[in-house]
């Protein structure tokens, strides 16, 4: 039985050979300077033989750096204290360089994240939420934070925690009687603590003394002097009912669930209400309009009323920059495509935060193979618009919006090498992105646009006047900007709560895995900017305004203004950054996302108005 005791799960699956427990390092991570680092970029102890895990596309972007560390864990083997590097006559030194650098990443708040056996280590905290003086009444709300804190500081001083308290929590799994008890990691904890040098008694088998909490001081660093030492860690097992299958419930688990029930039912009720003033546009106004329009003996009296009627000669006149709109429309279904199958897949449980780094690498891909979409789309309305030039109009498909994203991201990243951070995306990752760009993305656009140009062009269901009309004065709330704004309002509404919870997972290194949420607020938000655009085409066509082409495109996207006021008031009243380049890195992957958005919605929008508008005018008889 003391045999089966010492074997040891590698990753995911029971490994005998192999008496070590895989303990590594992914990365270190600050909510105040955005700027993560690898492990071993302070003066932890190492081992022999530094190695770096294999990573996947997600994990280099995301900043993780996984590395083996010397802590040696052995299954179900109790240590009471073991010093990590140094000797008991030997304590480590770290210089006044290292000093100031280990006391610069305590005053930046920085967390450092281990892993073991796949699972995150987390710290307990135990919040009482009963502020009754009896404290036998008080009610204990544990919550988990990811990763530990590198240290404290107290009164102006710094200190850091030198000893780390695992405890690991295992599953027995049932197995028949002839056979060993296999055992599976299901929790790991740490009780990260300060303690000084002093107090740390230590002897020459590298094991120490832990001393009681009342007697013991934490263990300072002083940024402006040499400081000695010791790294130690203890190691404790305990027995869980937790199975392997519900093992990530643990860090996932979140107590503000009635949060997006109330999201989604309040999304509900705004769709339902966006439905209702569209129900009386369509049934009542609509049809009353039609039902006039095709009153023969009235047509005399018709042509002097005011309408979206009178627009029909010109309401299918292709606008300026046709090229231009089509290749951003076409980058918007490319985007559509790529977050409605990333968030069904991530749904269906199978982009789960254990698979590290496989959401932003299946998001990468799938933009890359949506390009053949995106290209197909954007060449049908280009020659709908009578534009000729479709070679031209593929290779602005194909850059446009992803030489934007590009060209941001590249700014930023030579920000973030400066500061020597693991959030810089290394040269040979920047260089097969690119591959990705111009040998998957670019060929497959040119095949999706030259098919689509190939195609039937849109059938609009009425002739276009040589002679533009003109367009009457409008009023101030046919503005572009105000539109904008009427626009935005609903479908951000519909979807701001779970907007929280996103920013929340980027910028504060939390776990976002409630996909269910977040697909229903998707469709939430495709039947609201579907519908918004309807009516805001409606009004403008009334207005005897026909130039609804860009100006639809631009309104529709009106919530990505919202998005954007919203990241800034993030900013100023969530986050604690002050320096330049952390405010940097946040408004300028904000502008990436403000940008997309816009694309994103501003597509749902247009094509939801294109056909309204070809279905009214389809309905009326044109002389």
């Amino acid at each position: 039985m003391a045999a089966s005791w010492r074997k040891i799960i590698g990753f995911c699956w029971m490994v005998e050979q192999q008496p070590l427990f895989s303990h590594q390092a992914v990365k270190l991570t600050s909510s105040r300077t955005q700027l993560p680092y690898e492990y071993y970029s302070l003066p932890f102890c190492q081992p022999s033989k530094i190695t770096y895990k294999a990573e996947n596309l997600g994990e280099v972007l995301r900043g993780d750096r996984i590395v083996n560390t010397p802590f040696q864990v052995l299954m179900n083997s109790e240590k009471k204290c073991e010093v990590l590097c140094g000797q008991s006559n030997k304590p480590v030194t770290l210089t006044v360089e290292q000093s100031r650098l280990v006391a610069e990443r305590i005053t930046e708040d920085y967390y450092v994240h281990l892993i073991a056996d796949n699972l995150p280590v987390a710290t307990r905290l135990e919040l009482y939420s009963n502020r009754d003086s009896d404290d036998k009444k008080k009610e204990k709300d544990v919550q988990f934070e990811h990763g530990y804190r590198l240290g404290f500081m107290d009164v102006n001083k710094i200190y850091l925690h030198n000893h780390l308290s695992f405890i690991l929590y295992y599953h027995r799994e049932d197995m028949e009687e002839d056979q060993e008890h296999t055992y599976r990691v299901v929790r790991f904890e740490v009780i990260p603590q300060s303690i000084r040098l002093e107090d740390l008694k230590a002897d020459e088998k590298s094991s120490c003394t832990l001393p009681e909490s009342t007697n013991s001081s934490p263990q300072e660093i002083d940024p402006n002097k040499e400081n000695q030492l010791y790294f130690t860690y203890s190691v404790h097992w305990e027995e869980s009912d937790i199975k392997w299958a519900s093992r990530w419930d643990t860090y996932l688990t979140m107590s503000d669930v009635q949060i997006h029930w109330f999201s989604i039912i309040n999304s509900v009720v705004v769709v339902f209400f966006l439905s209702g003033i569209l129900s009386m546009i369509i049934i009542r106004t609509l049809r009353k309009d039609i039902a006039n329009y095709n009153k023969e003996d009235d047509i005399e009296d018709t042509m002097e009323e005011s309408g979206w009627k009178l627009v029909h000669g010109d309401v299918f006149r292709p606008p300026q920059y046709p090229m231009i709109l089509s290749s951003l429309l076409g980058s918007g279904i490319q985007l559509f495509c790529m977050i409605l199958i990333v968030i069904f897949v991530a749904m269906l449980g199978m982009l789960s935060p254990s698979s590290r780094g496989a959401l932003m690498t299946t998001a990468c891909f799938l933009f890359m193979f949506m390009g053949v979409f995106g290209g197909f789309s954007a060449g049908r309305l280009y020659r709908t618009l009578k534009g000729h030039r479709w070679k031209k109009g593929a290779f602005c498909t194909a850059t446009l919006y992803p030489g934007v994203v590009f060209g941001i991201c590249f700014v930023l990243n030579c920000f973030i090498w400066g500061k020597h951070s693991s959030g810089a995306v290394p040269f040979p990752t920047m260089v097969a992105l690119l591959c990705m760009w111009f040998g998957i993305s670019l060929p497959l656009v040119y095949l999706g646009y030259y098919f689509g140009f190939r195609k039937q062009p849109y059938d609009n269901p009425v002739r276009t006047n040589q002679i533009p009309r003109q367009i009457p004065e409008q009023r101030w709330y046919m503005n572009r900007f105000v539109g904008i704004l009427m626009a935005g309002i609903l479908p951000f509404g519909a979807m701001f709560i779970e907007l929280f919870f996103i920013f929340s997972a980027i910028w504060e290194n939390q776990f976002y895995y409630l996909f269910g949420f977040l697909f229903l607020v998707f469709i939430i938000l495709v039947v609201s900017c579907s519908q918004i655009s309807i009516v805001m085409v409606y009004f403008q066509l009334c207005a005897e305004d026909y130039r609804w082409w860009w100006r639809n495109f631009l309104v529709s996207g009106g919530s990505a203004f919202y998005v954007l006021v919203y990241a800034i008031f993030y900013f100023v009243n969530k986050l604690d950054i002050v320096e330049f380049i952390p405010s940097l890195l946040y408004f300028g992957y904000t502008a990436l996302m403000v940008l997309s958005f816009w694309l994103l919605t501003g597509t749902i929008g247009f094509y939801a108005a294109y056909m309204f508008v070809r279905k009214i005018y389809a309905a009326v008889k044109i002389d």
